[in-house]
Parts: C-alpha cells; sequence; structure tokens
C-alpha cells in the first residue's frame, strides 16, 4: 500500500491542499483544564503556603533558639531552590505533562512540610526547606502553561486574575497561619500538607491528561514546529526580556529585604508589617483587573516601560523621603509610597510579561520558558540583594546616605524602562482555540 507520503506526491496542488487539510481536523481536539480550577488551585496553593512560610522564621527563632543568620540560610535556600529549579522544573512539565507535574509538585512540597515537622535542628530545616521550594518549581511553571493554553485570546485577563487569584492567598494564609499557630507550628504544617493532599487528588482526578500524539509531517502557513525543550536557552531575545524582566522580582522581593529597613527608619517599627502588606495585598486585588484591561489595549511596547517606570519613581520618592525624619502623623507614609510604586508596577508588567512567553515560544513547548523567567529573576534577586546589603547598613537611620539602596533600585528600574522595549516580540500572533473560556472574557460580557 502506498503510503500517504508517496500518494500526496501523485496529487494535483489543490488535492494535495485537501489532503493535508483531511490530516490537519483529524486529530483530536485539545482538552483543556477549566479556567477555573487553575485559578482555584492558585488561590490554595498560595493559602497552604502563606500559611506556613512567614511563620517558619518565627518558629525556628522561637520554638528552637535559633539565630539570625541560619534562619537567613534556610530561607535564601528555600528561595533559591523554587526560583532557581523553575527552568528544571518547567522543561519537566514539557516532557511529562503539566498534570503530572503538578501532582508531583504537591507530592513534593507535602514531603517538605513533612520533614518540617520532624526538624529540631538546622540541618533538617535546612533539608525540608529546600524540599519545599523544590515543589514549588515544580508546580508554578506547569499552572503557568496552562494558564497561557487556556487564555490565547485573552491572556492578560486570565492572568491578571491567577494574580488576583494568589493575592488572595496571600491575605487569606497568613491569617490561617495565625490562627494555626495558637496551637503549635507542627499544626500549621500538618494543615499545609493536608490541603496540598487534596490538591494532589482533586488534579488527579479532574486535570485532563497529557496525550502524546503524532502529528503528520505538514508545514503549515505561520507555524512554528517546536523544537527541543530547552530551545528557549537558545533564544537570544527572550534571554535579554527575562534578563530585563528579572528587575521586576527584585524590586517586589524588597517588601521583604528593605521594607523591614525603611520601617525601622522611620521609627514605625515591625509592627506596621501587616499593616503595609494588608495594604500591598487590598491595592493588588482592587486594582489589578482594571491596570490588566488598560494595559491590554496600550500594548507591551507601552505597559513594560510604564511599570517599570512607576517602580522607579517609587523607590526614588523613597530615596528623597529617607534623608530626613518621616512625619510624626504617619510615620509609615515613605513605606507606603514605596508599596504604592512597587504594586502598581507590577500590576502593569506582569500579566503582560506572562502573556508574552507564549509568543516567544510561538508554538514551542511553554514551561522551559516560563521556568527560564522565573529563574532569571531568581538569580537577580540573589545578585541584586548581596548588591543592596551593605546599602541597606546605610539606610537605618535618617542621613544623606539613606537614599543610597533607593536610587539603585531607582536606576534599575528606569534602566529597565528604557530597553526592556528592545526585547518584546515584534510581531504579535494570534491563536484562536475552539474553545469559548468564559473566566477569560470581558467583564461587562452578558455571558460571563
Amino acid at each position: 500500500m502506498a503510503s500517504p507520503a508517496s500518494r500526496q506526491r501523485k496529487m494535483s496542488p489543490t488535492a494535495a491542499r485537501m489532503f493535508r487539510s483531511t490530516l490537519t481536523n483529524r486529530r483530536p481536539a485539545r482538552v483543556e483544564p477549566a479556567p477555573q480550577l487553575l485559578l482555584a488551585s492558585q488561590l490554595i496553593f498560595n493559602i497552604g503556603f502563606y500559611a506556613v512560610v512567614p511563620f517558619l522564621a518565627v518558629a525556628m527563632r522561637h520554638d528552637f533558639g535559633m539565630g539570625a543568620m541560619a534562619i537567613g540560610v534556610v530561607l535564601g535556600a528555600r528561595t533559591f531552590a523554587q526560583q532557581g529549579m523553575f527552568l528544571f522544573g518547567g522543561a519537566l512539565a514539557d516532557r511529562w505533562g503539566a498534570r503530572q507535574s503538578m501532582i508531583t509538585g504537591c507530592l513534593v512540597r507535602i514531603a517538605g512540610f513533612l520533614l518540617l515537622t520532624w526538624a529540631a535542628d538546622f540541618p533538617l530545616f535546612l533539608i525540608g526547606a529546600i524540599v519545599t521550594g523544590i515543589g514549588g518549581a515544580l508546580f508554578s511553571p506547569a499552572l503557568q502553561s496552562l494558564v497561557g493554553a487556556a487564555a490565547e485570546r485573552n491572556r492578560s485577563s486570565l492572568f491578571a486574575l491567577l494574580v488576583i487569584c494568589g493575592e488572595v492567598g496571600v491575605v487569606v494564609g497568613p491569617l490561617l497561619g495565625t490562627f494555626l499557630l495558637n496551637t503549635g507550628f507542627d499544626t500549621s504544617l500538618l494543615v499545609a500538607a493536608g490541603v496540598f493532599t487534596v490538591m494532589a487528588v482533586i488534579f488527579w482526578l479532574f486535570l485532563p491528561k497529557t496525550a502524546r500524539t503524532t502529528e503528520a509531517s505538514v508545514e503549515l502557513p505561520g507555524r512554528v514546529p517546536p523544537s527541543g525543550l530547552w530551545s528557549c536557552l537558545k533564544d537570544k531575545k527572550f534571554i535579554g526580556f527575562a534578563a530585563f524582566f528579572s528587575v521586576n522580582l527584585v524590586a517586589t522581593n524588597q517588601l521583604y529585604f528593605g521594607l523591614p529597613v525603611e520601617l525601622e527608619r522611620s521609627g514605625a517599627g515591625a509592627n506596621s508589617l501587616a499593616i503595609v502588606f494588608a495594604y500591598a495585598s487590598i491595592l493588588t486585588i482592587t486594582l489589578q483587573w482594571p491596570i490588566a484591561a488598560l494595559m491590554r489595549r496600550a500594548g507591551p511596547r507601552i505597559a513594560l516601560p510604564l511599570g517599570f517606570a512607576l517602580q522607579s519613581l517609587g523607590f526614588a520618592s523613597l530615596g528623597v523621603l529617607a534623608v530626613s525624619p518621616p512625619p510624626e502623623w504617619l510615620p509609615i507614609l515613605p513605606a507606603l509610597v514605596l508599596v504604592t510604586g512597587t504594586a502598581l508596577g507590577n500590576m502593569c508588567v506582569q500579566p503582560v510579561a506572562m502573556g508574552l512567553v507564549l509568543e516567544f515560544a510561538a508554538g514551542r513547548p511553554t514551561g522551559a520558558y516560563y521556568g527560564l523567567l522565573a529563574s532569571a529573576g531568581g538569580l537577580a534577586v540573589v545578585l541584586g540583594n548581596t548588591a543592596l546589603a551593605p546599602l541597606y547598613e546605610l539606610a537605618y537611620a535618617p542621613s544623606v546616605t539613606a537614599f543610597a539602596p533607593w536610587i539603585f533600585l531607582s536606576a534599575c528600574g528606569a534602566i529597565t524602562a528604557v530597553f526592556i522595549r528592545l526585547f518584546v516580540p515584534t510581531s504579535r500572533l494570534h491563536h484562536v482555540l475552539p474553545q469559548d473560556l468564559s473566566a477569560a472574557r470581558d467583564p461587562a460580557s452578558p455571558q460571563r
């Protein structure tokens, strides 16, 4: 019997086009998970995470008497394990499929939490924290790739909802953790492990399996054939984009590193930290959706420079305020300025950048692309915080040198605002999925 290729060579050009169309139409339709499931996953994942991790330092110090160096190493190792492993986790999501990667991520995080329940010394705390970070590295790139696939028509909308759901988890998680901490840190760990166990079961039941199908070897117009899992490392333009975009993670990380320094300088104290974090979360929950809609209409060449310019302005404003004592009527005012600029900038750039990853991938597996974007941010945080540490030593009291770290951060944001547009894809791809995703529709739609 003649092979399909030999039959195609004997056909007329018109018949050949019809034959290729038939092959294309015979492919099974992709089965995508419901957007509601993906958004709920992000919400529950953050609730379980923030019910534990913000209190890890408290438990290590007060329950086990560990010093600041040991606590810093454990927290830093967890962050670096998660961010640094994102590229590897994304590549595994491309190879295994998002379903298996997300289930494995939940199981690994459960193992990390259980290790922390048994921890009574530094080595076990370190191992447990690293395992917990690896679980996140397996889960998050897979979730982002599923959201990207589900939101190809309205990418920024669904990614904006993902950010909002994540922020709700950031608010609810610490409240749950505070309540559970009254019965001991181990209770928080066991409850969080139970949350991730339920998530793993839900993913196993409701996430569609990734079918490995062999497609016909037909080059369709406008389609880029998939290449290797590590193709993102050969994409120089994407590497440049990831390098500049990593400044966003450095900026938002200052809410954990630089904000306590500013609160000490202003005399507001650590007790104000919860108020400032609550303000940041409320700001994001209320403004993320309308800002994402505006940035979607403006386009990435406006949204990205605008977002980094806002962050640069926020840091510069704090630098000016840091040289003199804060106002007595509102000592946390400089901190609120910092949070406002950082949060507004992040709201402008985060959903847009998540959607642009799909254009960089151009039909290739997306997990490694999302992973590289996150890993670049993790590396930038390590390098940036190392450079900022001696500058923050100058910022604990109002003085002419207190502006140093904030001006450094402002300069990073300004440079990124100028140059990141050079790395935005020049042509926007317009993929159309057969399914209609109600969660990604415009909020004014009567069918929502």
